[in-house]
């Protein structure tokens, strides 16, 4: 094999066209760029495998689901629960049988500019998608965990073709069209939950970013609602806006700006 310069081997590394026997010859190479080319060759297929292998263990819902004559299995998860203000988001999914997203896993453990892309891709690879919104009124009407059964139920409403068996986010449906299973930390385990909560969580964040737009001043755009210091510091000097969860201490005791 003749000695390519680094430049050139680092662009046959990203190419991807390098073989197994030539990277075994090339650890002979005493350059130092060559070695670095290597390691982080070997670390990029390690984390690839990894990946792989994680997503191969969060398919075993699904897998099951199909072996058992279930067609078309849906995800589902909300988003929203915990913030003093904004809506509470459902999402509801089905992806296709040979679907595969690599480093999909609960959308709060994935960057924002992860999740804005995987939200893109599960959005154009999904055979049927739902979202569901549901306002800070009728949270403060039927209590939070009701209005998050509500927003499921809405979402997987819009679903067709209609799912055989939804997998659902730790919460127990009933009246559901088909067989379901509550899965504890189920956007950890599974794909088709992971990518509902994907949907969930960036919508919100869109509705959140733009609330913030109204009322800056609360620091919607990065707190999403949620009561952190600068957030309940705000609330307390300022008052409650029309989005906050009336509900919820400590709003219940403030006004409107």
């Amino acid at each position: 094999m003749d000695k390519k310069s680094i430049a050139a081997l680092k662009q046959l590394f990203e190419s991807e066209g390098i073989s197994e026997e030539c990277i075994t010859h090339l650890k002979m190479d005493d350059r130092k760029g060559v070695q670095q080319l290597i390691k982080s060759y070997e670390t990029k297929k390690h984390k690839a495998e990894i990946a792989e292998k994680n997503f191969m263990e969060m398919s075993v819902f699904e897998s099951r689901a199909y072996a058992n004559g279930h067609e078309y299995v849906a995800g589902i998860d909300e988003a929203g629960r915990g913030p003093l203000a904004g809506p509470v988001v459902a999402a509801a999914v089905i992806l296709p049988r040979d679907f595969k997203l690599l480093g999909l896993n609960d959308s709060k453990q994935l960057s924002e500019q992860v999740r804005n892309h995987f939200f893109n891709v599960i959005k154009e690879q999904a055979i049927s998608y739902g979202v569901s919104i549901i306002s800070s009124q009728k949270i403060d009407e039927v209590n939070i965990f009701e209005a998050t059964k509500l927003a499921m139920h809405d979402a997987i409403s819009q679903l067709s073709p209609n799912p055989n068996h939804i997998l659902i986010d730790a919460v127990n449906l009933n009246g559901l069209p088909c067989t379901s299973e509550a899965i504890t930390k189920g956007d950890a385990k599974s794909i088709s939950i992971a990518a509902a909560s994907v949907l969930a969580k960036v919508s919100r964040d869109q509705i959140m970013k733009k609330i913030h737009n109204e009322y800056p001043v609360y620091g919607f755009e990065s707190n999403m609602g949620y009561g952190t210091k600068y957030h309940l510091n705000n609330l307390m000097a300022r008052g409650a806006t029309p989005y906050h969860r009336q509900s919820f201490s400590p709003v219940r005791n403030t006004t409107h700006p």
